[in-house]
């Protein structure tokens, strides 16, 4: 009789184990602390999703997870196309994907996540989605006031045949409620903010990082490219930018890439200060942070096991520029101070 217990405890065990640690388990606050890469399986009437594309609207998919441990969880879900530039210029336009659903339960605590996709089905659109997915691990390295993303292999699956089926790394961007809960924040919508209605150090950071990267293609008070964000606790306080969507910068450089007209630049590869002037002081604190994350942002680069070895050059080359600016004391005064924005 006082085996029993022992017997059963042992016989759920096995349970445990034969269930692959139980899938349902697998998706929660870690899903995107995983650095290994998810391969997933979308099968939908893809013909149908792309002749429609503009109209944004849902429709069902059977997605595939497939997790490092060769266990998986396949459910019915929702997918639309998403964006603007990229939903009217490229063959595979943004893709969100909606598991709240009663027909993906396990999959559910996702939420819905915009998925990054090559614009096209060449190695070279799957490396500019490399690089971009790098741009957002670096901007993760210097502050966690940032969207966590994670790499996926994605087999497209057209249901009726029409669209070869290919397969090509993308990424999966965190929920902007997560990431907002994950900093004790609650996103901001429908009210207008200046660019210097913000908190000041943060905007400092992303004007700074958006520098780094060449990227030009954003707006605070037309809520372009950025999420805000403002702490649960104090309302009051100015709200957190967030930026996103990346694949405009001069680090990604891909040939569809262009830079606004009114601006002076001929390049997205051209660096353009669009923030407001700071007190060498203030750029000081920041540029600290960039300067401390200097050698692991490399060693994130060049260990990159996606990105192949003219890129990985071509990057770290295009970066190494930015830091012998912000080593530069006459460099951070022309750029940040002297022709920084003023209006």
């Amino acid at each position: 009789m006082r085996r029993f217990p022992v017997f059963f405890t042992l016989l759920l065990m096995a349970f445990a184990s034969q269930a692959g640690a139980q899938p349902a388990k697998k998706i929660d606050d870690t899903f995107f602390l995983e650095e290994q890469p998810l391969e997933i399986t979308i099968q939908t009437d893809f013909k149908n999703l792309l002749a429609k594309k503009m109209k944004k609207e849902y429709q069902p998919a059977t997605v595939t997870v497939h997790f490092p441990d060769s266990s998986s969880i396949k459910e019915e879900i929702r997918i639309q196309t998403r964006g603007k530039f990229r939903l009217e210029t490229c063959f595979m336009p943004p893709l969100m994907l909606n598991f709240k659903n009663n027909s993906s339960p396990l999959l559910k605590p996702l939420g819905k996540l915009k998925l990054v996709c090559g614009c096209g089905t060449s190695n070279n659109d799957e490396q500019l989605i490399i690089k971009e997915f790098m741009a957002y691990k670096i901007y993760n390295m210097l502050t966690e006031r940032s969207f966590k993303v994670r790499l996926v292999k994605v087999n497209y699956d057209d249901s009726r045949g029409k669209i070869k089926k290919y397969s090509q790394y993308g990424f999966l961007l965190e929920d902007v409620d997560d990431m907002a809960a994950r900093n004790k924040c609650r996103e901001v919508e429908g009210t207008q903010y200046l660019t210097e209605s913000t908190d000041r150090q943060q905007m400092t950071m992303v004007t700074l990082f958006e520098f780094m990267i060449g990227n030009t293609d954003f707006s605070i008070p037309h809520y372009h490219n950025v999420k805000l964000m403002r702490p649960v606790q104090d309302t009051t306080v100015p709200p957190i930018v967030v930026p996103y969507d990346l694949n405009h910068c001069g680090f990604v450089n891909a040939e569809y890439a262009l830079p606004n007209e009114e601006l002076d630049i001929k390049s997205v590869r051209e660096r353009l200060y669009r923030g407001f002037p700071r007190t060498m002081e203030e750029l000081e604190t920041v540029i600290t942070v960039f300067r401390e994350n200097k050698e692991k942002i490399w060693n994130l680069i060049n260990n990159c096991p996606w990105m192949n070895t003219r890129n990985k050059k071509e990057t770290t080359g295009y970066l190494e520029e930015f830091y012998r600016i912000i080593e530069n004391k006459k460099s951070v005064q022309y750029h940040f101070i002297d022709n920084a924005r003023t209006q």
